[in-house]
């Protein structure tokens, strides 16, 4: 009765957190004008529905782990609603910039950055099926169906003309053609002086590093000449050493993962990454969310029962997240007890910035950061790229299987899956290979998901459903 109380009002009480953020929000930019951006701009109304979320992820998980996923979950809406209040007050401040390209640096210059991808990210997860008009609304206008959706439903937004004013643009050559390409079209129909970052095709050379941390001088130059921002180092040397404090944290649980079962799994460990290092790195609240997460896995460590019951199978995931069925490790862990220990956008193993030294020390820390980025660090350069960190996974984590999200729009993926399978064989890894669209549910639904997910779990894993 007392662990019932006590998951409700856990639950309660970040619901109504999420709602104080979005509340938050309509006051600092006006109730009226809220209410006119909520016409002019409809995948707003989609934020509202926020709280959705809690019932995806959250049900059915034990006490201290649904307190960890509701906190990231809470933290998403924070990180959204803070970048959006900006962009929607001081619109001579705003610069779209590409998901690829992280914002230490804007933030530094007092600029308002909008990630463009955002929308495609976030809102399906809240509601799978928000981002199909705006994807059928680049390919009325000829764009291939055949490139990845993400791109495709950005573009979209833009097509539609539900994009906040800026001032300009700063994209990059990064993660793939789709991606890349995507930015002329918003471009021209922004008409918005536009930067574009050039990142070597090999990133792990000395000369990659170098050339790269001019590039970021240039692009510095560029929009103080583009907006009214102005380069603050000493702003930028906070940020990074923030930073850095996240990092540590995050490898403290990463550490904990290593034990079976796992203290904590699935979006308490990828949700965290993917929206604090990507939309605030060097946030203090970012920091202090990763150790909240970190002392939750502590308790957990010593709790019973484990936080997936019970841990049967430990499974890695490549490639990004399935949007549209973001509780997937929700369903495997009742229905299989599968645990999601690792994921491909949030392992890496780069190194601290260097904020100690000079000002050149502290920007190749961030473009090492940048040539690295999820995606773009698995799919450039050299075969082995894509497949070292997948088998020092394997062995660190004690992962049981790899589960591939086979993104049908993503081509570098795709060409890799005939080595990935031999690869697999020789290390004894058992690999699952998801079909499905990113962001298009009408492409591969939630049921031929889960069907794909059983015939692997019966026939090559040989078990059987544990809520049936």
């Amino acid at each position: 009765m007392k662990q019932a109380i006590g998951y409700y009002w856990t639950d309660y009480r970040f619901r109504l957190m999420t709602w104080r953020h979005i509340l938050v929000l309509m006051l600092k930019v006006g109730p009226v004008k809220m209410l006119r951006l909520l016409f002019q701009y409809p995948w707003m109304v989609t934020l509202l529905k926020a709280n959705r979320l809690h019932k995806k992820l959250c049900t059915g998980r034990p006490p201290a782990y649904h307190k960890a996923t509701a906190m990231v979950i809470n933290g998403a809406v924070a990180g959204y609603t803070n970048m959006l209040g900006p962009v929607l007050r001081y619109p001579d401040r705003v610069i779209i910039n590409q998901d690829m390209v992280p914002p230490e640096i804007f933030h530094a210059m007092g600029l308002a950055p909008f990630m463009a991808e955002l929308n495609g990210i976030m809102l399906p997860m809240i509601d799978p099926h928000v981002m199909e008009d705006y994807i059928d609304a680049s390919e009325n206008q000829g764009i291939p169906p055949d490139i990845c959706s993400l791109p495709k439903s950005t573009m979209g937004l833009f097509m539609k003309g539900e994009v906040p004013p800026a001032k300009a643009i700063v994209t990059s050559n990064l993660p793939c053609d789709g991606g890349m390409s995507s930015y002329t079209v918003m471009e021209n129909l922004l008409q918005l002086p536009t930067f574009r970052l050039d990142i070597p095709f090999d990133v792990n050379t000395p000369k990659a590093l170098v050339y790269f941390r001019e590039e970021l001088k240039r692009m510095i130059q560029w929009l103080e000449a583009h907006t009214p921002g102005r380069m603050d180092w000493d702003r930028l040397r906070e940020i990074c050493e923030e930073r850095n404090r996240m990092v540590e944290a995050e490898l403290e649980l990463w550490e904990m993962l290593r034990v079976r079962p796992a203290p904590l799994a699935a979006e308490a460990m990828y949700l965290t990454h993917l929206w604090y290092f990507n939309l605030f790195p060097g946030h203090p609240d970012a920091t202090r969310t990763i150790r909240r997460i970190v002392d939750l896995g502590r308790k957990n460590l010593e709790a019973e029962p484990p936080v997936v019951r019970p841990e049967k199978y430990r499974a890695l995931l490549w490639n990004p997240p399935l949007l549209h069925f973001i509780d997937l490790f929700n369903w495997a862990e009742k229905a299989y007890g599968v645990s999601l220990i690792m994921d491909s956008m949030s392992f890496n193993r780069l190194p601290y910035i260097d904020t100690t030294t000079t000002r050149d020390t502290m920007l190749e820390g961030i473009g090492r950061n940048i040539m690295n980025g999820p995606m773009a660090r698995h799919t450039r350069g050299p075969a082995d790229n894509y497949l070292d960190d997948i088998f020092y996974i394997h062995k660190h984590f004690g992962i049981d299987m790899l589960w591939v999200a086979g993104h049908i729009g993503c081509k570098n993926t795709q060409a890799m899956n005939g080595i990935l399978r031999e690869k697999c064989r020789e290390a004894g890894l058992r690999l699952l290979i998801i079909n499905y669209d990113l962001s298009d549910p009408r492409v591969v639904s939630r049921e031929a998901i889960i069907e794909q997910v059983n015939h692997f779990m019966e026939n090559i894993m040989q078990a059987k459903r544990q809520d049936i």
